[in-house]
């Protein structure tokens, strides 16, 4: 039996870069754009504008 993630878990599951704002897998170390080492998790909520 395959375990499936729900589309939430694959959209919030990510780190974001600093330098270039690119979409990286959860366990990644750095940038996959352009190799920057500082990533952020992606945010759970929507910031109020």
């Amino acid at each position: 039996m395959t375990e499936t993630m729900s589309v939430e878990d694959r959209l919030l599951g990510k780190q974001i870069c600093m330098r270039c704002n690119a979409r990286n897998p959860e366990g990644a170390s750095q940038c996959r754009k352009c190799g920057y080492k500082r990533l952020r998790p992606k945010a759970k909520e929507r910031r109020a504008t």
